[in-house]
């Protein structure tokens, strides 16, 4: 059974649920399925994860947090991942276009922090495009910090920082 992990209202009042996805249970099909479709529209071909999404789920050290709309429609979603026992990574974060400068981005990625923290892990990680610029004030202003730069990390011609949110307490 999918876990309603958080409901808030956010942009304009609409009610949003953020939804644990575990995609080892048959049920969680669809959900996966819509954000494959999303995957495929809002990102090119070569950074999707669209193919491997269903397999991806299905692996314990990833997680996939969804919004849903009070319809039910899948808004956006993020996926993180534990690539240590210290050491989180945020993997995607996309919303859809029309749903986009409503707090949402937000609320998944306080959703994914605060998933990572039950790990009692003292680093999250994450790569963002430095032309993403509205990506880049939503990760400054939860805590993430410039790392380094990355050269041609998406494609010869389109390079990444690398980013991190560390905790001094580890609980």
């Amino acid at each position: 059974m999918m876990k309603t992990t958080m409901i808030e209202a956010v942009g304009g009042g609409e009610c949003v649920a953020i939804v644990e996805v575990d995609g080892r249970e048959k049920f969680s099909g669809d959900v996966v399925d819509t954000i494959s479709r999303m995957e495929r529209k809002i990102f090119p071909k070569h950074e999707s994860i669209a193919r491997s999404l269903h397999e991806e789920v299905k692996k314990k050290s990833n997680g996939l947090l969804c919004a849903r709309s009070d319809g039910g429609e899948v808004i956006g979603y993020v996926m993180y991942s534990w690539i240590s026992s210290l050491c989180a990574s945020i993997t995607k974060l996309a919303v859809k276009e029309n749903h986009r400068k409503q707090g949402h981005g937000e609320s998944l990625m306080k959703a994914a922090i605060s998933k990572c923290r039950t790990r009692n892990i003292y680093r999250i990680s994450l790569h963002v495009d430095p032309s993403r610029t509205a990506a880049m004030s939503l990760y400054s202003k939860l805590g993430f910090q410039i790392d380094t730069l990355i050269q041609c990390y998406y494609s010869p011609d389109r390079n990444a920082y690398r980013m991190f949110l560390e905790f001094t307490d580890r609980n």
